[in-house]
């Protein structure tokens, strides 16, 4: 096969790819998001006071960023293993395909070198156990994010098509508590993770964010880094330090829409502004589509379809400004 011929097929399956992240983030645009955050065990008062208010920050942000949110969250002794299967197999129950799920764990985990175990004061639960509840969701677009120690460990049993798994620690082995819980709260809050202005704080730019953070708190500190985030979403590969597009990592992670901040949060708990602030995003998303196809198309064809959407968007943007 010609070296042109393989460019093509890249250029064009990245375009799928991105078609298909278009249309998940408009469906999840429209329906409901679960937001579940866990603070486990903490086994000092400090880290117990510590985890307790990073979820509290947690559940205020989720609940304050979309009127329609399900937001449960368990702190101290409601954060059981029960209490959480329980929660799970309810949304199982509730939450339909074009809905969005977003699962948070805070706290300490264990490996020990074949299972990842998340530490509950009473019986703990593993990735696997994890990963037989969640899949049993059927919102199509599912975010999990495991703040712990040896967080790292628990990625092959969690990632799936459709899923995006952001874990503190690269892999099992690195069993120190970790800070990426402060810093991924902490992107929830500052406007500077929104790096595209587009007032959505997408998985991606979170991850990013935290990522950034963890790393300068260690380099401040001047000690050794025992953590290092990794982010799967493809649902098939190894999960990665920095993603890389041509290889299809982070797309998936980039449309999934975390926070929406500013206006597009007033709009989205506004019902009068929700369907302008659903088209906008869906014109965003076939924006970014056309860049990727545009070595694929026609150059008159690509202006076309690129002036259309640009056109389109501004007579959104000049409604939801109104």
């Amino acid at each position: 096969m010609r070296v042109c011929d393989k460019i093509t097929r890249r250029i064009t399956m990245l375009a799928a790819v991105l078609l298909t992240c278009a249309t998940f983030s408009v469906r999840s645009a429209q329906a409901a998001p679960y937001y579940v955050t866990v603070a486990g065990l903490g086994g000092e008062p400090d880290y117990e006071q510590r985890f307790t208010a990073l979820a509290n920050d947690l559940d205020k942000l989720f609940k304050a960023a979309d009127a329609n949110a399900h937001v449960t969250t368990f702190t101290g002794s409601n954060a059981t293993k029960a209490h959480l299967s329980d929660t799970l197999s309810q949304i199982a129950r509730d939450a339909k395909p074009d809905d969005s799920f977003t699962l948070i764990l805070i706290g300490h985990g264990s490996y020990d070198g074949e299972e990842y175990k998340f530490n509950f004061p009473g019986p703990d639960i593993s990735g696997d156990e994890l990963a037989v509840l969640c899949n049993r969701i059927a919102a199509k677009r599912q975010l999990i994010v495991n703040t712990t120690s040896a967080s790292g460990g628990s990625i092959g049993a969690l990632q799936r098509a459709g899923r995006i798994v952001i874990a503190a620690t690269k892999t099992g082995t690195e069993k120190n508590a970790t800070v990426f819980a402060r810093y991924w709260v902490d992107a929830l809050r500052d406007g500077s993770a929104d790096v595209d202005k587009n007032e959505v704080i997408s998985a991606l730019e979170a991850f990013q964010y935290a990522d950034r953070k963890t790393a300068a708190f260690y380099e401040t500190q001047k000690r050794l880094a025992t953590e290092h985030a990794v982010i799967e979403d493809t649902g098939k590969k190894e999960a990665v330090r920095a993603t890389n597009a041509e290889n299809g990592e982070g797309l998936l992670a980039g449309s999934f829409a975390l926070l929406r901040i500013g206006t597009a949060q007033k709009a989205a708990n506004d019902p009068a502004k929700r369907a302008l602030s659903e088209k906008k995003e869906e014109l965003e998303q076939k924006i970014d589509t056309l860049k990727y196809q545009k070595a694929a198309m026609s150059a008159e064809d690509y202006k076309r379809q690129l002036s259309a959407a640009l056109l389109d968007l501004a007579k959104v943007q000049e409604e939801l400004d109104k």
